[in-house]
């Protein structure tokens, strides 16, 4: 519940209850005048403070577009691109500058608004009616379930958010979007970034992982930081921010050395996982390759005597049977069972008895070729 802070009675205007008026004066129509002259000049300064907020904020949307453009020139190698480049940075420049004259005179009107006077009507205005303390509530622990819908529902609503994120370069950039975007102050973004720097470097798209991967230590700084203050990280990114860019050099440091420690992981992860699916690939064409005996060809071919080898090489049956011939029969009777099941010989035998007989009956086939030929 909210406490009342009875100093603040000390900066509230008191004219329109100090009953100093002539007495010919109608003192309660006096206050009702003052009253509405008050509440006008209060909606004029709200409407003017309302008229900045959307000038901003629609000056920041159209930062946001030319940033956007100006990344994916600079990604793009065509002639046009190049061309393109230069133009969409020089506008980029003009909307940064104009961005910056919309925050300087928010600044002005906040100036301005903290000096007016307290009264009856600021008083009653929802902003002083609660208590906000950016305390973290402690909270049981989520199981992996719940983790991992939680994971999926954010990405599925916020995704493109995220990857605008992790394309961010500058320190201001990436603060005032996560102002603009405090929902994405969380393990979700984190998170997700960490994929998309795998993904990336998979690809071989090496510079934009490396671009991301500072964003993905930039936002594990903040929750990090979170953790340690035991706040909302929602609550504290600027604090990180404000750290950063002061050039501390022991913290500098640090997130340097987090970040190249991170690529180094997220390398080996990609390298793991190009792996992984090489292996995957290499198994479904082996698959693919099995004979009719569930044997693989490059297998078997492997396994046979050179002389063998040669003569599936040349693709001459007359060397085969010369080899065969020479070799123990026990022992070719293995190696032609095996091309038979592997696929690699094609059996073109007359008996339908079973794989013994057919075996035989190959083996049989291929010494009467050659004693044939020795005839002939």
């Amino acid at each position: 519940m909210s406490r009342i802070d009875y100093s603040v009675w000390d900066h509230i205007e008191v004219s329109d209850d100090e009953d100093d008026t002539h007495p010919n004066i109608d003192t309660p129509s006096l206050f009702r005048w003052r009253h509405q002259a008050r509440v006008e000049r209060m909606e004029e300064f709200q409407k003017k403070g309302d008229e900045m907020k959307k000038g901003l904020t629609e000056c920041r949307r159209k930062v946001s577009e030319a940033q956007k453009k100006v990344q994916e020139l600079t990604i793009s190698a065509t002639d046009d691109a190049k061309a393109e480049l230069s133009k969409a940075q020089a506008e980029e420049k003009k909307l940064k500058k104009e961005e910056r004259d919309w925050e300087k005179r928010m600044d002005d009107y906040y100036r301005e608004e903290k000096k007016m006077p307290w009264n009856v009507d600021t008083l009653s205005k929802d902003g002083f009616s609660k208590s906000i303390v950016n305390v973290k509530p402690e909270s049981r622990e989520e199981t992996e379930e719940e983790k991992e819908e939680k994971h999926k529902t954010f990405v599925e609503k916020y995704e493109k958010q995220i990857k605008h994120f992790g394309m961010l370069r500058r320190w201001d950039d990436s603060q005032k979007y996560l102002s603009d975007n405090p929902h994405l102050v969380c393990e979700e973004t984190a998170n997700y970034l960490v994929i998309m720097c795998i993904d990336l470097e998979v690809e071989e798209k090496h510079a934009l992982m490396e671009q991301v991967a500072h964003q993905t230590i930039v936002m594990q700084f903040i929750l990090e930081l979170a953790k340690s203050l035991k706040v909302d990280p929602r609550g504290c990114f600027r604090q990180f921010f404000a750290k950063i860019k002061t050039a501390d050099q022991q913290y500098q440091e640090a997130f340097n050395d987090e970040l190249e420690s991170f690529k180094e992981r997220v390398r080996g992860r990609a390298k793991i996982r190009i792996e992984k699916a090489m292996k995957e690939y290499e198994e479904e064409e082996r698959q693919k390759r099995l004979g009719p005996g569930g044997l693989d060809p490059v297998d078997v071919y492997e396994s046979l005597p050179p002389e063998m080898q040669k003569c599936f090489d040349e693709k001459d049956i007359q060397m085969l049977q010369e080899v065969i011939s020479k070799m123990d029969p026990t022992e070719a009777k293995a190696h032609m069972k095996r091309c038979i099941d592997s696929g690699l010989w094609v059996p073109n035998s007359k008996t339908d008895d079973g794989d013994e007989k057919e075996e035989d009956a190959t083996y049989e086939e291929v010494k009467q070729e050659q004693e044939e030929t020795k005839k002939e």
